[in-house]
This record gives C-alpha cells, sequence and structure tokens, in this order.
C-alpha cells in the first residue's frame, strides 16, 4: 500500500464516525413535548387496524380501530403511561400481535439488523474483490505471456486452435 493511500484511511474513518454519530442523533431525537392529540395519532399511526387488511389505526375508520383509537385517548389522557407502554397495552389485550413496526429489541431487532448488517458485508465484499482484481491487472505479464501473445500474433495459436478442434471431431 502506497503513502497517498495510507493519508486518506484516517479522514475516511473520522467522516464515518462522525456520519454514524449524527445518524444516532437523529434516529433517537425526541422533537420535544407534543399536545395529546399528536400523541394520540402517533401511537395509532404504530398500530395496525385488527378487522382492515394494510391499514393502520390512524387510517382505519373500522369500529375496531376507532375503539382502539378512544382506548389510546383514554389512556393519554390519564398521563400515567408512556407512548411505548399503551402500545403495549393495546397490543397484549389483541389476540394476534397489531403492531407496524416491529420492537427494537431482542429477536425483533434482527428485522432491522440482518437486511443493514447483510448491505454493510456486501459492500465490503465488493470493495474487496474490486481491490484484488485490481491488482491482478497490475500483475507484469510472465515469459510465458509473452510468448503466448507473440505466437498469437504470428498466426501460430489459431493455426494450433484449429488443429485442436479438428482433432477432435468439431
Amino acid at each position: 500500500m502506497n503513502t497517498r493511500a495510507l493519508k486518506r484511511w484516517p479522514g475516511w474513518a473520522l467522516l464515518a464516525v462522525v456520519l454514524v454519530g449524527l445518524l444516532a442523533i437523529g434516529a433517537t431525537r425526541d422533537s420535544g413535548p407534543s399536545t395529546p392529540q399528536d400523541r394520540i395519532d402517533s401511537i395509532s399511526k404504530r398500530l395496525a387496524c385488527p378487522t382492515c387488511d394494510g391499514e393502520s389505526v390512524y387510517e382505519s375508520r373500522a369500529s375496531a380501530a376507532e375503539a382502539i383509537r378512544l382506548e389510546i385517548a383514554r389512556q393519554v389522557a390519564a398521563g400515567n403511561a408512556s407512548d411505548s407502554e399503551i402500545i403495549a397495552r393495546i397490543d397484549a389485550v389483541q389476540p394476534t400481535s397489531i403492531l407496524l413496526l416491529p420492537k427494537s429489541s431482542g429477536f425483533d431487532a434482527l428485522v432491522w439488523a440482518i437486511p443493514a448488517t447483510v448491505l454493510v458485508l456486501a459492500i465490503v465484499g465488493l470493495v474487496l474483490a474490486f481491490r484484488r482484481w485490481r491488482r491482478t491487472l497490475d500483475t507484469v505479464p510472465t515469459d510465458e505471456d509473452r510468448e503466448l501473445v507473440e505466437s498469437a500474433l504470428r498466426g501460430e495459436w489459431s493455426a494450433d486452435a484449429e488443429r485442436d478442434s479438428v482433432g477432435d471431431g468439431r
């Protein structure tokens, strides 16, 4: 590895650390206190309607979705539970899970982590493959390679190839 490439690595590493830090801050940052209606809307967008196909409780006008929205409003008005606790309570009452987003811990976290890990590994694999490919392109030809090229330029290679193909019955 040349010195020029070594000088570039710290800059790229610093850029990657800053990018990951900013993404982590942006993903976990809370926008501040919200109104009760904002909380109700936010919670109802994270739950699926138990009787509708592919709609959230927020979007649906089915009676089951209306009942869930009223329960969310009642719990928000009581003010003694966080959004996550309200969602967990409502999900526990339902016969099947109505979460639109998987939990961010335990087995459900793998739903988020595996695709991101596969993407990173694929990019690393491509980088390594391209580096190896570039190194093979930078190799110096051997004497055998030069002889092969010279014989091909003289036409010996094509005659040998013709003879071989005739001998094979092609």
